[in-house]
């Protein structure tokens, strides 16, 4: 499964590297990815779920802009 996602997700970020798509695209990608398979002779499933970009309590904690990592 974790293959299978990996394939599917055109982009490069943090540890999930790919030389065919160096950069991270925030655009398209800024998603979580769902994998399952619900019969053993089928293609897995892919859906996606959205990024919470807020933290529970914006008073206490201070949400972090995504960004590239650089080293």
């Amino acid at each position: 499964m974790t293959i299978y996602a990996a394939e599917n997700r055109k982009e490069s970020r943090g540890a999930h590297a790919r030389d065919d798509f160096p950069d991270r695209d925030d655009a398209h990608w800024m998603k979580h990815t769902l994998v399952w398979l619900n019969d053993v002779a089928e293609k897995p499933k892919i859906d996606y779920r959205d990024v919470i970009m807020t933290t529970m309590d914006e008073n206490e904690v201070q949400t972090v802009p995504p960004k590239k990592r650089v080293y």
